[in-house]
């Protein structure tokens, strides 16, 4: 029995291979002709809401066959794992033309005919550096227009299929697909595939690659842009090699192409912050041994014979100064005369940052035909969601146009919930750090007893202080509680920012950024606030010490200073940010892309679609740039 099914099996599969002389790994309809622009996938769960599910992408599929996209469907059966639908888009030269005009979409109208500039003598030396010409440029300078249907005998079409990028075919699909709607519930009109995503009606909606990374695609037609990204650059080897800029441009579009541009700059700069912090450290490891108040803290004869008070009331003693020795020493390696040489260099080195930052975002405005796109983007790209919302309308001044607006009472309102729900958050961060003081007063005799009874710890209590015993304890207890309040406060934020209905798509981003970024600057950092500013400074004195709540004494500092222990501090919550980070955005999609890759080399391409490679890769998200641009 089990032979015949593996008999079976074996006819399904090569009855699907006959059923298609083209290979699967094609970025093609059936025909070989219409390119697909995007794919949307759904599964039949058999739900109580089936029904309504399929009668939302009836309707849906049969308002973007209105708008005169073209669509192909992809039978579960067809699938690998027999249970999903694939839905191909195709979007034909009348939809591109009219939604570039919409989208006031540039296009090339000459070749540039202005000599390139006079070759930088140090080329030569930098030729290590660099990328092939075909790789760095792989199209020519064009002077450009903003496309109109009227006036099409103006541009360079040469070939209808290719005259739009993929990654522009991309977006005019995309921003129909957003606007498009599928019915009425509730009362209410309902539009876009964000809703439809949401609710399970579609499983996924995304465009295709053009190969897999690691091979270039068998179709003659394909351009492997994304071989040549992932061999010429996406490559831990090629990190020292320039950025193909425009290549990524081209591919990804201009966001993206930013993005990377402006990564690229800030990582160069920090190579040189980074070199002068190395060299500032190594001045003060060299001169370790130099330091005088270290030398008169360690000496037996100065700071073994100075008597130190107790630093909590009932389980410490009295101690002499020169225990501290270790401590004192490792704090010259971050407190020198270096460290304020490196203060002031930092303040120069960030304005310098911005304005040799400001002068390449210029000049990639201006080689990418960027120099109104911010403009552009707030007169076009309205936000579905605000204009489904403010159901409201009046003549704009300037374009005389009926416009969607948000009455200013609801305004009002909106903004008072947002400014007070930041403001409550911001203060349970700031509960969450005395809560934190009040654990560092409370273990801090705890550790004193413990260290000064346990004979074990005797060989290094030099150097494992209470007071540093105390700071590592507090700063791991720190970064949990900032990353369980970041947690809970990114859903708060998105849901705060929604609910003001920003006008465009840069107003809802600027938003976003102003609350995450307050946010974060104040969970992260607030602790190390403390320890620079505050901690130490109000302790009083021998018979009139000063106490939090009437009940826990004031700690105090290293006699060495605090600038070791906001170092512990620093590391502690920069690098289990790191860490963390970089299993949730590198580790975890590392090895889901594995699993992937595996699935698709162990199938035929004739068996594992193009459409359902991409679909098993990690999705980007809504806010993926949003995300990288506030870690950095």
């Amino acid at each position: 029995r089990q032979s015949g099914r593996k008999y079976n099996l074996f006819l399904k599969r090569r009855l699907r291979i006959d059923k298609r002389h083209q290979s699967k790994d094609s970025v093609f309809f059936r025909d070989g002709v219409r390119r697909i622009d995007f794919v949307l996938s759904y599964v039949d769960d058999f739900s109580k809401e089936l029904e309504k599910k399929l009668e939302r992408r009836k309707e849906f599929e049969s308002n973007l066959q209105k708008a005169g996209l073209e669509l192909e469907t992809e039978d579960k059966k067809e699938s690998e794992d027999g249970k999903i639908f694939f839905v191909k888009i195709h979007a034909p030269w009348e939809v591109l033309i009219t939604y570039a005009e919409v989208l006031n979409i540039k296009v090339p109208i000459k070749e540039n005919d202005i000599p390139s500039t006079v070759e930088n003598p140090l080329d030569c030396m930098l030729y290590p550096l660099r990328l092939p010409e075909k790789v760095m440029h792989p199209e020519p300078d064009y002077f450009t227009a903003p496309f109109s249907k009227d006036k099409q005998e103006l541009y360079l079409i040469n070939d209808e299929s290719t005259f739009f990028s993929p990654s522009v075919r991309n977006r005019i699909v995309n921003y129909i697909l957003t606007r498009c709607p599928y019915g009425t519930e509730e009362g209410k009109k309902k539009f876009g595939i964000k809703r439809l995503l949401n609710n399970g009606t579609y499983t996924a909606a995304y465009p295709l690659h053009d190969c897999q990374y690691w091979k270039k695609a068998n179709d003659p037609n394909c351009d492997n842009e994304r071989y040549t990204l992932y061999m010429e650059w996406a490559r831990f080897l090629r990190f020292y090699k320039e950025q193909p800029l425009d290549l990524i441009r081209k591919y990804y579009g201009e966001k993206i192409g930013i993005y990377f541009a402006w990564l690229g700059f800030y990582t160069e700069m920090l190579f040189l912050a980074a070199v002068v912090g190395l060299i500032c450290f190594l001045y003060g490891l060299f001169t370790m041994d130099e330091n005088m108040s270290s030398k008169e803290i360690c000496d037996p004869a100065i700071g073994g014979e100075i008597i130190m008070c107790p630093l909590c009331d009932q389980e410490c003693d009295y101690w002499r100064l020169n225990t501290t020795c270790e401590s004192s020493q490792y704090s010259h390696l971050f407190d020198n005369v270096a460290t304020l040489f490196f203060a002031i260099f930092m303040g120069i080195w960030v304005t310098l940052f911005l304005e040799f930052w400001k002068r390449r975002q210029a000049r990639l405005k201006y080689e990418w035909d960027l120099v109104d796109f911010e403009e552009e983007q707030q007169q076009l790209q309205l936000r579905p969601e605000y204009e489904a919302k403010c159901t409201q309308k009046k003549r704009n001044p300037v374009t005389q146009e009926m416009e969607p607006y948000l009455p200013l009472t609801s305004q009002a309102v909106r903004f008072c919930i947002s400014g007070t729900t930041v403001l409550f958050w911001v203060s349970l961060i700031i509960a969450s750090m005395i809560a934190v003081i009040v654990y560092r007063l409370a273990v801090y005799a705890a550790f004193a007893s413990l260290m000064e009874n346990t004979q074990t710890l005797q060989p290094i209590s030099g150097l494992l202080t209470p007071q540093l015993a105390t700071s590592v304890t507090a700063s791991c207890l720190n970064f949990v509680i900032i990353m369980i309040l970041n947690f809970f406060y990114e859903k708060i934020a998105i849901w705060i920012t929604d609910m003001e209905i920003p006008r465009t798509h840069m107003e809802y981003e600027n938003r976003l950024t102003m609350k995450m970024f307050l946010f974060q600057f104040v969970n992260y950092y607030s602790s190390c606030f403390y320890v620079a500013f505050f901690k130490g400074k109000f302790v009083g004195y021998p018979g009139a010490y000063t106490y939090m709540f009437n009940r826990w004494r004031n700690e105090e500092c290293d006699p060495a200073g605090c600038l070791i222990e906001l170092t512990t501090q620093l590391t502690i919550v920069m690098a289990g940010k790191q860490i963390w980070g970089n299993i949730q955005e590198a580790f975890v999609p590392w090895i889901c892309n594995w699993w992937g890759r595996r699935k698709a080399r162990n199938n035929p391409e004739n068996l594992y679609s193009r459409w359902e490679q991409d679909h098993d890769l990690q999705t980007f998200g809504a806010l993926g740039l949003f995300y990288e641009y506030l870690e950095m």
